[in-house]
């Protein structure tokens, strides 16, 4: 019996965890391409002249992984085929709520539209082989679903209903769009309209809806928090703490001991801060900053999760499946427990806490002249809030006491302005958006929605961190570390195309030819600074970007026009920031850290952060429209923030609320879309509705339910009548 493979795929082999050595994924679809037909397990080992048990037996269980990936296919008799020589697309279901949905594939083709008779045998998310069967009217490829690899759900949130004498749930996510049905009595005391979990027991298929019974009443539909229930459970993100953790809390300690200070730099001296919102719980990063006589020295602080968060410790098991905390309106769920991310990994004034340091100096004309990291202990002395450091900032003293904070501050301030002109130079890109902030009552009812605008002290804090971020990621492929990288790809030509028509015809230039560099997109934004329409401009330029991932592989952070990038600054709530704490670590004992698994960790995170953005949406989706539930009839004013074939979407100017006026609403005409200048055109009338306009709207439906607003324009007075004449 022979170990190897034929001599041409002798390297393609991959230990086993008996010791053994099988042939590796690439090598079995090589193995297969050459037989030329689908074969089975025996004539396929034969074929690799591979007779001992133990190894079959590893090859079937790979085979089995490869069909469960969606590589291969195994027919009813047993056989292995590959699936792409059968003309089959492993790829995930994207659910549409009007009953259609579809593929997108691993391999970046393009998505395959699926009719609603095809797509009610799937649910969003599932992972699919599908069969492109042609080109539809519109030239999109359209195909059939061949096989379910993997179903993406087993519970259901939504509103359960009865209808005729039979029950079902309807899902809150607008890409389900197949009611769960309720057989009698699995309704769990459910009343009509409540929101409940609804657990699926038989999945959908050609002929039949998914049926399921109530696992969980979750209360009633207006209920006070019952958005964030709501977003956490129809995105899956991870409450529960697993079972043990209890005891791995017990031995975290509530205050430094003087071992742990063993073998650090003391630092409790210096006079660091924490400048974080008024309504900040957690404190992961401290800075102090002095100006001498060589130039500024800025201290960047975090705090040292690493050491009491072990790997593949059931804490770190917990926190990597969490991967980032989630900031809902008024709650938090945190990607570590409250003793550690309050308690001691917190940077609490009066208190000796563990850290990591990044030391920077730069001469005075703001130029980096060494970085250095380090293990170290310090002592805040003061929690600030970003209002108050505006305040001291817009206004300063000339008679503050030498080494007083303010003194300190005002130096940082002065080592900001220059990173800023170096930003600045680079091209780093820099738009300020506003954030809604909701005010409850104590009944947890909206109040009024204010708006969070971003300060020179936001700026600040912003700016040192991008410092610390930057240098972390120099160092560590300055040493040849493997680490997590925070990346943002340049965007797509198709894109950049697409804007740079748009600019052209409002007068803007975008150079750089095909490929702008960050830079070019940055001079866009300076041309659009004193223009009235400058939000529209912004808008159309941020939908041109793609999102920012975490990555092994380092292909820079095109947004900040940075060439490496890593998130070090926040481990107590991001899951890649303990990674790279990590490999600092490692690399400072001289220690080679494990890798293999940093790009799977990548994708987690990604996909976590994602999840945690689309859950938070959601919530405050729902908490917009429960706010204009009783402001139905009332007229506001606002901005067109999207243009679309079928309407346009409107967003409030005091409460950023946004809502939709849909094309058969506007006045009397045939409206056409202009997707290149974002407006619609009247044809007769001429009249037309663009991005960034102001408008008047009157609110005209609010749906929780589908998380939609409706407005209308305003019916016009009707003019005087005149004085007929004698």
């Amino acid at each position: 019996m022979s170990r190897k493979l034929l001599d041409h795929d002798a390297t393609t082999t991959t230990p086993h965890a008996s010791g053994l050595e099988i042939p590796s994924r690439e090598a079995l679809l090589a193995a297969l391409d050459r037989i030329g037909a689908p074969c089975n397990l025996k004539m396929l080992a034969k074929h690799l002249t591979i007779d001992a048990k133990p190894e079959v037996h590893a090859i079937q269980r790979r085979l089995r992984a490869m069909v469960r990936d969606g590589q291969l296919i195994e027919t009813r008799d047993r056989r292995y085929g590959i699936a792409r020589q059968m003309e089959l697309l492993p790829g995930r279901v994207l659910g549409h709520p009007d009953g259609f949905a579809f593929v997108r594939p691993d391999s970046g083709a393009p998505d395959i539209y699926l009719a609603p008779r095809e797509a009610r045998r799937v649910l969003h998310g599932d992972r699919v082989l599908v069969r492109v069967a042609g080109q539809d009217d519109r030239d999109r490829p359209f195909g059939t679903v061949v096989e379910i690899l993997a179903r993406a759900n087993h519970e259901i949130v939504g509103r359960y209903f009865e209808e005729g004498g039979v029950g079902f749930v309807t899902p809150d996510s607008r890409h389900l769009n197949q009611n769960v049905l309720i057989p009698a009595g699995k309704a769990a005391g459910a009343s009509p309209g409540q929101i409940v979990v609804a657990r699926i027991d038989q999945q959908p298929d050609a002929r039949y809806q998914p049926l399921g019974h109530v696992s969980e009443v979750l209360g009633d539909h207006l209920a006070p928090g019952m958005e964030i229930d709501i977003a956490v459970r129809s995105h899956g993100i991870p409450t529960a703490w697993p079972e043990g953790l209890g005891r791995e809390l017990k031995a975290v300690p509530a205050a430094v001991s003087a071992e742990d200070c063993s073998g650090r730099e003391d630092l409790r001296d210096l006079p660091f801060v924490t400048i974080d919102g008024s309504d900040a719980r957690d404190f992961d990063d401290a800075i102090y900053c002095r100006k001498g006589r060589n130039g500024f020295v800025l201290y960047v602080a975090i705090a040292d999760v690493a050491h009491y968060v072990r790997p593949e410790s059931l804490l770190d098991r917990a926190a990597r499946e969490r991967g980032t905390s989630v900031y809902f309106p008024a709650q938090v769920i945190p990607m570590l427990p409250e003793a550690l991310s309050n308690g001691i990994c917190s940077l609490n004034p009066a208190v000796e806490r563990l850290a990591m340091v990044c030391e920077l100096r730069y001469d005075f004309a703001g130029k980096q002249l060494r970085t250095r990291f380090y293990n170290a202990v310090i002592k805040s002395r003061a929690r600030l809030i970003y209002e108050d450091v505006a305040e001291w900032l817009t206004t300063p003293s000339s008679d503050w006491a030498k080494d007083s904070i303010e003194q300190h501050i005002a130096a940082a301030y002065e080592l900001y302005a220059l990173l800023r002109v170096e930003r600045e130079a680079r091209g780093a890109l820099d738009i300020d958006t506003v954030e809604p902030k909701f005010i409850f009552d104590s009944a947890r009812k909206i109040e009024r929605i204010e708006s969070r605008h971003r300060n020179d002290a936001h700026r600040l804090i912003e700016e040192f961190m991008i410092a610390a971020n930057v240098a972390a990621a120099e160092y560590l492929l300055r040493h040849d570390c493997g680490a997590l990288f925070r990346v943002h790809a340049p965007p797509d030509a198709e894109k950049i195309e697409t804007l740079r028509q748009f600019l052209s015809g409002i007068g803007v230039a975008l150079g750089g030819g095909a490929t702008p560099r960050a830079v070019d997109f940055a001079r866009v934004l300076q041309q659009a600074a004193p223009r009235p329409d400058r939000h529209l401009v912004e808008t159309v330029l941020l939908r041109s970007m793609k999102l920012a991932v975490y990555s092994a592989e380092n292909i820079g952070h095109f947004g900040l026009a940075l060439e490496a990038y890593a998130h070090f600054t926040s481990p107590i709530r991001r899951y890649p920031d303990l990674q790279i704490h990590r490999a600092l670590k490692a690399q400072l004992r001289k220690v080679q850290l494990d890798t293999a698994a940093l790009a799977e960790l990548g994708e987690h995170c990604s996909m976590a952060e994602r999840r945690a953005d689309d859950a938070t949406r959601d919530a405050v989706a729902w908490l917009k429209c429960e706010y204009m539930l009783e402001k139905v009839g009332e007229s506001f004013r606002g901005i067109i923030s999207a243009t679309t074939a079928f309407g346009l979407f409107v967003q409030l100017d005091e409460s950023f609320v946004e809502g939709l006026i849909h094309v058969t609403a506007l006045p009397d005409d045939y409206y056409q879309f202009d997707p290149v200048r974002h407006r619609l055109v009247g044809r007769s009338s001429g009249k037309e509705y663009r991005l960034g306009q102001a408008i008047e709207i009157v609110v005209a439906r609010v749906s929780l339910d589908e998380r939609r607003i409706d407005f209308t324009l305003p019916v016009p007075k009707a003019a005087p009548r005149g004085r007929r004449g004698r």
